[in-house]
């Protein structure tokens, strides 16, 4: 069996910004952009204009590999690029300019809604997850009581989701999203919402789920959550990566740059 990896060649990913207005209005908003990206230098894109079209190169000529074995942390300023990788490593962004390939199967935690019917109970909900999952009865059983321990929501877990607080729905969604057991897991730095006694819970759920995975790929803003997770740092800056190391070597460059 061929052990999980992510291979990126000279991969690139760019986005039209579309809008109504007249030409001369493109113009001026594309040279107010062009110039806030240039003096800015270290956060989004390359902005340009292709076929009158505004374009932001997002991701920029990557070439990266991880393979298993490696917990990986992404960091860098907004508009960098880290979670756009993130969404292209998950397959929501697809590109036909340079290779990406992913062997192993893929598990992303980037929204706590997602998949999600708010029209349904929390209850159905996990029923609903269970199927996509392809569970059987005792497996769905199973799932049902150890989202209904974690999520801790009481007489709501049997009322429909839209009457939830966006703190119940993260604790719903964060014990569904976090039921799978894959070789590669993403995730994105939403899951250190809620309060105190919900990270603590969290933080016991996700290392367990970290400790099975065999790649890690994690987007954060929080250093100490990258040095305590990860094994290897890539800093990302204007869609491309500017240093790629050892998490100390890569974060303390990263804080003195800031």
């Amino acid at each position: 069996m061929e052990k999980p990896v992510i291979r990126l060649v000279d991969y690139a990913l760019a986005f039209p910004i579309f809008h109504g207005g007249a030409r001369s209005l493109k113009k001026s908003l594309f040279k107010s952009v062009k110039q806030t990206v240039a003096s800015r230098g270290r956060v989004g894109g390359q902005v340009r204009n292709v076929s009158d079209t505004m374009m932001v190169q997002a991701l920029d000529g990557l070439t990266l590999e991880i393979n298993a074995g490696e917990h990986v942390g992404l960091i860098g300023h907004n508009g960098a690029g880290k979670s756009t990788l993130l969404r292209a490593l998950a397959g929501i962004y697809e590109s036909p300019f340079g290779k990406l390939e992913i062997r192993g199967e893929v598990h992303a935690l980037l929204d706590p809604q997602s998949g999600m019917n708010i029209d349904l109970t929390g209850r159905e909900n996990i029923e609903l997850f269970a199927r996509m999952l392809q569970f059987d009865q005792n497996q769905t059983k199973e799932l049902e009581r150890e989202v209904e321990d974690f999520a801790d929501l009481g007489a709501f877990l049997d009322l429909p989701v839209r009457l939830y607080s966006s703190g119940m729905v993260v604790r719903l969604g964060f014990g569904l999203a976090t039921a799978p057991r894959p070789q590669i897991l993403l995730m994105d730095e939403w899951f250190m919402a809620g309060d105190q006694h919900f990270q603590d819970k969290a933080r016991a759920r996700l290392e367990s789920m970290i400790a099975q995975a065999d790649i890690l790929v994690l987007t954060s803003h929080s250093l100490p959550v990258l040095r305590e997770w990860s094994t290897r740092v890539i800093w990302m800056e204007g869609g491309r990566v500017r240093m790629d190391g050892a998490p100390d070597t890569v974060l303390d460059a990263y804080e003195a740059a800031s």
